[in-house]
């Protein structure tokens, strides 16, 4: 079984922070894109169905979701010289690139031979994705044991993803109009290329800066059924994963309507960029203030007061006039500064949990635990993508056209109304999360004791619950 030698709790320097944040600014070069545009790139520009695009970013993204406990514990199992999970940096940044080109073209085909090139560019980009962004994940728990700096990590980290979201949401549409010189097709080519590159040199500049501290004294000789089942029995680690799939929905049903939203109820589609951006924005303040906010606050009752705060806000968009920017934006910015620090806070108990299941257990299996609540994460996604997709094509919503009454009330519901019970209702799951600041200090205790005194029966140091 494994256990790991004994570090001390290790303070990072800030520019391994920022070496490891700006990993996650690559990954949004790709994950803001597709939760923000993707969905409309299909319906508007390639000219697939909104029910079919929706049907198909479900079932690929479910397929996708269930590769994240494999590589998990491939990445757990993974031995170099660079270690376990920094390497993935450099073998798939450029990959990964090209995935994303493909995924982002529009062959002149048939509507099936369209939906098949969606289905497998798609599948094939978040495949990828999954093979690159898991390591990287797992990379967070094996820096440093501090909890205090691990949410500074993770800050630093969604401040990162934040800001690649911004520049994500305030260039694309700028950079396809550029790139394309008329030709939208190519603009939406073009611009995934420019972001691809730049996604590849940030991953190797994370690759550089950041060190693997949490090293295994021998290999992880435990199955992967049995890591999936400690994390099965690992409740707080339970209730993350619902959570993570719960405030998905809430994420990328706002992101992706907000787009419709703009465009065909406010009237405005000039303002998407700024107003998606501004919203990346407020995210990456929200993040910013996450080591603050948890130096008062304990990190469970902020969660559950932030997903409050976040569904009444949204709620509350629904009342407001389509000509009433100001205030429209002044929302989305509350909204977007009170979910930005959801990210930072939960990768950081993930990090926690795997500390609790090596406590009870004797083994840890870092990349499973980050790989299976990225898992909840997707299948969250999925499902809001699809929904949206279905709800579109239920409301009677047609691409590039003057829209409904009712297809115009079906698309301020998807943006404020929905999402924000689904937020409320994450609060309310988040009631459950009984592993608090106390008891994680007295589980790092133990543990370093048991790395200065090691046994040779592991299960004899397994804590029940």
């Amino acid at each position: 079984m494994t256990t790991e030698t004994a570090v001390p709790q290790h303070r990072l320097k800030l520019s391994e922070k920022l070496g490891y944040g700006v990993g996650d600014m690559g990954f949004n070069f790709y994950w803001a894109n597709i939760s923000a545009f993707l969905l409309i790139f299909y319906t508007d520009v390639f000219g697939i169905s909104a029910a079919a695009a929706g049907t198909m970013m479900l079932i690929t993204k479910i397929i996708d979701a269930f590769t994240d406990p494999m590589m998990g514990a491939i990445a757990d199992r993974t031995k170099t010289r660079m270690g376990k999970f920094r390497p993935y940096l450099l073998w798939l940044a450029l990959p990964l690139a090209g995935a994303g080109v493909l995924t982002y073209s529009t062959p002149d085909l048939g509507p099936d031979g369209k939906l098949v090139w969606a289905y497998c560019t798609y599948s094939l980009l978040m495949l990828i994705y999954t093979a690159i962004n898991i390591p990287y994940s797992a990379l967070s728990g094996v820096m440093t044991r501090n909890s205090q700096d691990r949410t500074t990590l993770v800050s630093f980290r969604f401040i990162g993803g934040f800001t690649g979201g911004i520049l994500v949401t305030y260039l694309t549409p700028k950079l396809v109009v550029l790139l394309g010189q008329g030709d939208e097709v190519l603009g939406w080519q073009l611009t995934m290329g420019v972001f691809g590159i730049a996604a590849a040199l940030l991953f190797l500049f994370t690759f550089a800066s950041t060190k693997e501290r949490i090293q295994p004294v021998s290999e992880n000789n435990s199955d992967v059924l049995q890591d999936l089942k400690d994390l099965k029995n690992n409740k707080p680690w339970l209730v993350l994963f619902s959570l993570a799939l719960i405030i998905m929905i809430t994420i990328t049903m706002r992101a992706s309507s907000g787009t419709y939203y703009f465009k065909y109820y406010v009237m405005r589609p000039e303002l998407v960029g700024e107003f998606l951006s501004s919203y990346m924005f407020a995210l990456a303040v929200g993040a910013a203030s996450t080591p603050l906010m948890t130096r008062f606050i304990d990190k469970k009752p902020l969660m559950m007061l932030l997903m409050s705060l976040a569904g009444l806000f949204s709620i509350s968009l629904f009342f407001v006039p389509a000509d009433e920017i100001g205030l429209i934006f002044a929302i989305n910015l509350a909204i977007g500064f009170v979910l930005g620090p959801k990210s930072p806070l939960a990768f950081s108990m993930y990090a926690d949990t795997a500390d609790y299941n090596e406590w009870r257990t004797g083994r840890r299996a870092t990349a499973m635990t980050f790989s299976a609540a990225t898992f909840s994460q997707k299948l969250g996604g999925a499902i809001a993508s699809a929904a949206i997709g279905w709800l579109l094509a239920l409301i009677g919503y047609v691409a590039n056209a003057e829209q409904s009454a009712g297809s115009q009330m079906g698309i301020l519901l998807m943006v404020s109304v929905i999402p924000g019970l689904v937020a409320l209702l994450a609060a309310f799951v988040m009631r459950f999360y009984h592993l608090d600041e106390k008891q994680l200090l007295t589980i790092q205790q133990e543990l370093d004791q048991r790395k200065t005194a090691p046994v040779t029966n592991m299960a004899a140091v397994g804590v029940s619950e």
